[in-house]
């Protein structure tokens, strides 16, 4: 049995009893830490995927202990030119061992009625139509200004009372028409 896990910013694959060094850990030596971002989880041949993650799915660790990972040189050069630079970096780093890896039965608590169900289906749907409509006619007007020329641009930016249009670069007019 394996999952993968989404451990402070970073995904690893484990397994029961392995021990894994991870990125600084906030909590103390010896303490268990549950992590519930679990991606995927193969259970003897049965795999569940995530949808970005499994509900009810979580990863227990310990932290056995806090150390710095080895030394890396940074080390910066300019040829001929005299600039060198030299840096190093020592990371920290959380060692854990996997106690156990499992899924627990909990249920969410579903609303409480079919109407409040619709109401709640509803609300994201019409958010979603109207912000899709604004962008598509923007950008369906700007597609039919990038067609047009300089000098058409600015005959239209005349007639529509833009002041500075004679100064002003396509870009600029695109904008300042569509912004109309």
């Amino acid at each position: 049995m394996y999952a993968i896990v989404d451990i402070a910013g970073q995904q690893f694959k484990v397994a029961k009893d392995q021990k894994v060094y991870v990125h600084r850990l906030d909590a103390k030596t010896g303490t268990k830490v549950s992590f519930d971002q679990v991606l995927l989880l193969d259970d003897g041949g049965k795999v569940t995927v995530g949808a970005p993650a499994i509900a009810n799915a979580s990863v227990e660790v310990k932290v056995v202990k806090h150390l710095k990972d080895d030394k890396v040189i940074v080390f910066k050069k300019k040829r001929r030119k005299g600039y060198r630079v030299k840096n190093g970096h020592r990371q920290s780093l959380t060692e854990i061992v996997i106690e156990s890896i499992g899924t627990s039965a909990k249920k969410k608590a579903a609303p409480a009625s079919k109407a409040e169900k619709e109401a709640v289906k509803a609300k994201p749907a019409a958010k979603k139509e109207t912000a899709k409509a604004a962008p598509k006619k923007a950008a369906a007007k700007r597609k039919d200004l990038s067609t047009k020329t300089v000098a058409e641009l600015k005959a239209m930016a005349k007639e529509a009372g833009i002041s500075g249009y004679t100064s002003l670069k396509k870009a600029e007019l695109i904008a300042a028409l569509s912004a109309k």
